[in-house]
């Protein structure tokens, strides 16, 4: 495949997996300004709805988890080229998330519904903050590698990719995976929890800790000595618990 196909598919990747997080963030959030959002629509069966939601979550899991285990990206590199493996892991992941965005099926009742307006004005600064502070944390490391769009550059350009390595700095000298922290604090900070989007942060909530468990150990496994010093030192989503 030409270096010129590569990027495009790069580029497009990009778009696709950064319009699709856009989509879900606005899906979960206290704005209904969309058509769908996860509390809109008629309420199927109950136990239709945790069928359809169980298996929309397992997807995204499976996707996201096994894609990014070394085992399975050796695999596929054998149907092509390395510059497009991050960006075929970018796109799918906005795929799986556009389907959770699409088909999650409302459950009725609510957990709570803040009327004070401090409160709620509290809970939505963060669930901003939530957001924007996983965002940040992909600059802080390789925002374009960790999409995909330096390996298609790279590519073009014949350049060689850097040796993985690490770097304690800013959030990543308080908290182990910034990342993550973000995506957390941005799903539990609602003013409005329903039951579905109770769900949604539940399941979601235990896949990231299930996918954690995954990556730190190909992390020790890359990185060594020098990654199991920074785990006793900095706690892995909890700041500064070891």
């Amino acid at each position: 495949m030409s270096r010129i196909l590569i990027l495009i598919y790069g580029v497009f990747s990009y778009v696709v997996g950064l319009a699709t997080l856009l989509w879900f963030i606005i899906f979960i959030g206290p704005w209904d300004i969309l058509p769908i959002h996860i509390d809109s629509g008629a309420s199927q069966s109950l136990g239709l709805a945790l069928s359809i939601n169980i298996a929309l979550v397992t997807l995204f899991g499976l996707q996201h988890s096994v894609m990014a285990r070394p085992a399975f990206k050796t695999k596929l590199l054998k149907l092509i080229p390395e510059a497009m493996e991050r960006s075929t892991y970018v796109l799918l992941s906005g795929v799986a998330m556009a389907l959770i965005s699409l088909y999650w099926q409302p459950i009725d009742g609510f957990l709570w519904q803040v009327e004070d307006e401090i409160v709620r004005a509290l809970l939505i600064a963060g669930f901003i903050f939530g957001w924007a502070f996983s965002t940040l944390a992909t600059f802080l490391i390789n925002h374009f590698e960790l999409f995909g769009l330096q390996q298609v550059y790279f590519n073009l350009r014949d350049r060689a990719e850097a040796s993985p390595s690490f770097e304690e700095r800013y959030f990543y000298k308080i908290v182990r995976h910034p990342i993550q922290l973000g995506v957390l604090i941005g799903l539990w900070s609602t003013p409005e929890m329903s039951m579905s989007h109770l769900m949604l942060s539940v399941t979601l909530s235990i896949y990231i800790f299930i996918g954690l468990y995954y990556e730190e150990q190909d992390l020790v496994s890359t990185l060594g000595k020098e990654y199991e010093g920074y785990q006793q030192r900095v706690g892995m989503i909890f700041p500064f618990r070891r």
